[in-house]
């Protein structure tokens, strides 16, 4: 049996001259204009942008939920199986002598910055503590919300977010990326993980039309993550500074104003366009040995002064946890329910209220940010003395569905956005890897040190708030600045001024790091794979993810249900979807190709 030798001569066409000279126009042009109407659109009819975005992303949720959850479970297994097949797992990226271009240790430091930072600053704490109060198990009603019970629950899903699922999503892009680039002497750019399927098709605008999505992919997942952090950095200024003027003027619950967002995000874009165009092996480089440097400094404080032996008792019962349910939650997507579900399933007696009240009890019911008791006491009158708990179980199936598309599901739309960058990252590192190094250390490994990460910033926060010493401060504040909540808890006096100084000083290194990192790596698809990038290029790219962060920041302020990152993350979402698609084709070609190659490999 022979195969035709695969097709290789992939040829992005490049502008000789000009000012986008080495760029592919097609890649550079209808990025730049998407990206450009997005900002026009955000600030000229910010209101309509917001509701815009906010009815496409619910439709494409109630349609694609389950593709989401199914698709990322199918990604984790995939890897898995490829590691563990002696066939796949031993081949090497690169030709039979190709060595490792880092050590191990260089290596695994790099990939963990790179897929993390800002997201365990802004969640290490705020994502154990909202999973305590709201989680799966807590809506089917097996454990109490913010109980000694719903702990394990809450590190299980914890796990799943920040686990083996997350970072198989960027170890598929970046696998797929390097196995081309190094077995094929390819471009490292999106397209070439298509060619197996694409052929020639991939020389044209279909190709340009891939690398187009990696790049609106790229500058959306980074755009929530800038967003986050720049939220966190302004609560951080805050907390030192006392400048009334950064937040909303809340007394009881303070947030990031509109104002304080905008002129924060200036001065961390303007850092991170300077790093960019001092490159690489400069501004990234040196705010990467910093970014380590403090973060091990902030995950001692908690080690020493927070609650250490509380966080180990839950790693160990949370792992456990977590793998016995690892199937069920890789592939235990919800679907919607209707209201006219709802009406069937409820208790008949219930079925006998006018058509107004189960419409209301319906809304009330299905929606998985309530309680048994909120929905008690907003029963309408007509209801009293139906049995409530009974209505309300009827409603399972629509909170379960709530609250998976709007937990799980965006996280998975958030690492898809994410995985061109990453995965372009993890790709040019781990030149000379097996494909069982690359697929075991880049998820496994990074998975643990999240998992501790989160467990012992997280499980200080939780047992403040259940031995009585938070009195609720933890769990009222916002995401962005519960970690500062924490250590005021935690510490006091200059020691707690130095630490809460520390913490903005990382969280604006890590913010710098991603947006330069992404920079970087929109010129690297536009220039078809080239890591030495124009420098006028990184800064136009540099100002549009400027643009389009604050644009989207202004829309989402906008409306009646105002929310700073409502427009970013509905935005994003939807941007995920097509790239969710290209990933789906990623893993068949990938298929293909290994398969191909295995029997070329025999008859050779």
């Amino acid at each position: 049996m022979s195969i035709k030798q695969p097709f290789t001569d992939l040829r992005i066409a490049k502008a000789p001259s000009g000012f986008y000279e080495g760029y592919s126009l097609p890649i550079a042009l209808i990025s730049k204009t998407i990206m450009v109407a997005l900002v026009v659109w955000a600030l000229v009819w910010p209101g309509n942008a917001n509701s815009v975005l906010s009815a496409v992303n619910g439709t494409l949720l109630d349609g694609f939920n389950s593709f989401y959850v199914i698709s990322v479970g199918v990604f984790a297994f995939f890897l898995f199986a490829l590691a563990l097949l002696p066939a796949t797992g031993s081949k090497k990226l690169g030709t039979a002598d190709t060595v490792p271009e880092f050590s191990n240790f260089s290596w695994f430091s790099m990939m963990f910055g790179a897929g993390l930072g800002v997201g365990l600053m802004v969640f290490a704490t705020a994502e154990p503590l909202g999973l305590w109060g709201s989680n799966p198990v807590v809506l089917s009603g097996e454990v109490e919300a913010n109980s000694a019970e719903a702990v394990q629950s809450a590190y299980r899903y914890t796990f799943l977010h920040y686990g083996f699922h997350a970072w198989a999503i960027y170890v598929l892009t970046g696998l797929s990326l390097a196995y081309y680039a190094y077995t094929r002497e390819m471009p490292l750019t999106i397209r070439s993980a298509l060619t197996p399927l694409l052929g020639k098709m991939a020389n044209g605008m279909l190709g340009h039309l891939v690398d187009v999505l990696g790049v609106v992919a790229t500058i959306l997942g980074v755009s929530v993550t800038i967003g986050f952090g720049v939220s966190q950095f302004v609560d951080g200024v805050y907390a030192v500074s006392g400048m009334e003027w950064l937040m909303n003027g809340d007394v009881d619950a303070p947030k990031p104003s509109t104002v304080g967002l905008i002129a924060a995000l200036i001065v961390i874009m303007g850092l991170s366009i300077l790093s960019a165009v001092s490159g690489v092996g400069r501004g990234i480089k040196y705010l990467s040995n910093l970014n380590l440097v403090l973060s091990v400094i902030l995950l001692l404080t908690f080690v020493f002064f927070g609650s250490f032996f509380f966080a180990m008792t839950k790693f160990g019962t949370g792992l456990v946890d977590y793998i016995l349910n690892f199937v069920q939650m890789s592939f235990g997507a919800y679907v919607p329910q209707s209201a006219e579900a709802f009406a069937t399933a409820i208790p008949e007696a219930a079925k006998a209220l006018p058509a107004e009240d189960i419409s209301a009890i319906y809304g009330s019911a299905t929606s998985p940010w309530g309680s048994l008791a909120g929905f008690t006491e907003g029963l309408p009158a007509a209801a009293a003395g139906l049995d409530a708990e009974a209505i309300y179980a009827a409603g399972e199936p629509g909170r379960q569905f709530g609250w998976q598309a709007g937990w799980t599901t965006f996280y998975w739309a958030w690492w898809i956005a994410f995985s061109p960058f990453v995965g372009l990252f993890l790709a040019r590192i781990s030149k000379g890897r097996t494909v069982r190094e690359f697929i075991l250390g880049c998820v496994i490994a990074p998975a643990i040190v999240c998992f501790l990460w989160m467990t012992i910033l997280g499980g200080t926060a939780i047992d403040l708030e259940l031995n009585g010493d938070a009195a609720g401060s933890l769990i009222g504040a916002t995401n962005t600045a519960k970690l500062f909540a924490t250590l005021a808890q935690m510490i006091s006096g200059g020691f707690l001024s130095a630490i809460t100084i520390m913490c903005v000083v990382l969280i604006m290194t890590f913010l710098v790091t991603s947006a330069d990192s992404g920079i970087l790596v929109m010129n690297t698809i536009m220039s078809g794979g080239e890591q030495e990038t124009g420098i006028k290029h990184r800064i136009i790219w540099g100002l549009i993810l400027t643009a389009v962060i604050g644009a989207l920041i202004v829309a989402g302020n906008s409306g009646a249900q105002a929310n700073p990152f409502g427009a970013l993350q509905n935005a994003m979402i939807i941007g995920a979807l097509p790239f969710a698609i290209v990933m789906v084709l990623m893993m068949i070609s990938l298929i293909k190709a290994l398969y191909n190659d295995s029997v070329r490999a025999k008859h050779a």
